[in-house]
């Protein structure tokens, strides 16, 4: 392939590449990268297997959600709202915004402690500014600055892969653990599957590609409903291509934090680590001073893109389901409550921090509130996307609807053994 063509070819990949991309970054946020570190510090290579699990049920998943946002035109709650009970939207919005707050704290939190280890300025002095430094771009930035902001901090992420590599692994006992899956039915194992599942298909994923799929069309000038409405075969492949990258991409970062983890923190006996930060400062003398670099700006960059994108989603839900106007787009004067919602979600995480409350003990916890609330989540995500009201002729096919089916089953299963194994 000639450079021209080669050049080519990334530009349109690169222009393809969207909501799905971001999304899928965003999914490894630093409360996901804790709980990955977790699971590799305590249980070594076991959980290897779940990143291979978890990537096609999570692109059927997101592109569900992306293909419902498409063509209804509509985001999520907005789509609930309209069709579907508030006994079924409240809740799931509800819910939705309390993770997200917390989630929000954390990150925030692990961002500052990250910068911190490369300026000493006390963590509790940089939150605040941290926080409304993301408010204010969100609030005052237009919707194309902040996708192409959230596209180079992707890259941040690809230092996750580095870092693992500089762990030196054991590459034959990585493989056996990565397509052999090591199942142990005691609780601690059931329920970090459980935690695992839950920070990787989230929620507020569900609800934040739907919407942003939604500003893409008002992006390229569809401003009405109805232009919004459907889509065409070639943007469903443009958003399948987005989408199954983004969540490779995202998978391919958690499968090597776990595997950092387990090659460095579980081999030296760290097993009880709590924090992705204090993962970051433990790799230094075990896998040298670059690797615990890496990780800590690996999780300054991942923490900048998850925080908008889990305010955002929670401000989403909550406008779209008492029928405000929403987007990043709008001007602040026009969309008063949805970006209200945004510097509230924020200001309170920022709280959390600030009053001492720690909100990393609860992240894990969080992980596992996710994981329980996501299965009855998704089966009304494929109702919506089996509703020819909705869908119109772009209903879920049998293959989609299986994938989606076996997802929402493992997730049901997983959280109904973690019951019954508590505290085993």
């Amino acid at each position: 392939m000639s450079d021209a063509r080669r050049d080519n070819f990334l530009k349109r990949l690169l222009d393809r590449l969207g909501p799905g991309l971001i999304t899928g970054a965003s999914d490894d946020d630093p409360s996901g990268i804790g709980t990955y570190t977790q699971a590799g510090a305590a249980l070594g290579y076991a959980t290897l297997w779940t990143a291979v699990l978890t990537l096609p049920l999570m692109i059927v998943v997101q592109h569900t959600c992306a293909k419902v946002g498409m063509c209804s035109g509509r985001g999520l709650a907005a789509v609930l709202r309209k069709y579907y009970s508030r006994w079924i939207l409240y809740p799931a919005v509800i819910a939705l915004l309390i993770a997200n707050t917390i989630n929000v704290g954390a990150d925030i939190a692990a961002i500052a402690a990250a910068i911190n280890m490369f300026v000493p300025v006390p963590v509790a002095v940089m939150v605040l500014p941290i926080g409304l430094t993301i408010v204010l771009v969100q609030i005052y930035g237009s919707y194309r600055l902040i996708v192409r902001i959230f596209k180079w901090l992707t890259l941040t992420l690809f230092a996750y892969v580095i870092a693992a590599f500089l762990s030196h692994p054991n590459w034959t006992a990585v493989a056996g653990a990565t397509f052999v899956p090591q199942i142990d039915l005691n609780g601690r194992y059931i329920t970090t599957i459980v935690a695992i599942l839950g920070t990787t298909i989230s929620p507020y994923l569900f609800f934040w590609q739907a919407d942003e799929e939604v500003e893409e069309e008002t992006r390229i000038g569809r401003l009405r409903l109805a232009q919004k409405y459907g889509a065409t075969d070639q943007e469903i492949r443009n958003e399948k291509v987005d989408t199954v990258v983004g969540m490779i991409f995202c998978n391919t970062v958690f499968y090597f934090v776990i595997l950092a983890a387990a090659s460095t923190l579980h081999v030296s006996g760290r097993t009880d680590i709590q924090t992705a930060t204090e993962a970051a400062q433990a790799l230094a003398p075990l896998a040298g001073r670059f690797a615990s670099v890496l990780f800590a700006v690996g999780l300054i960059g991942s923490g900048l893109l998850a925080v908008p994108v889990l305010s955002g989603s929670a401000a989403y839900a909550v406008s779209e389901a008492f029928g405000w106007r929403a987007g990043l787009d709008q001007k602040p004067r026009r969309a008063k409550k949805f970006y209200a919602v945004i510097a509230a979600a924020t200001l309170i995480g920022v709280a959390i921090d600030l009053l001492g409350i720690n909100p990393i003990s609860a992240l894990f916890w969080t992980a596992v509130i996710n994981g329980v609330v996501a299965p009855p989540l998704l089966v009304v995500v494929l109702i919506v996307a089996n509703d020819r009201r909705v869908m119109k002729e772009r209903t879920n096919g049998r293959f989609t609807n299986v994938l989606g089916g076996i997802a929402a089953a493992v997730m049901f299963a997983a959280a109904i053994a973690m019951f019954l194994t508590w505290g085993q």
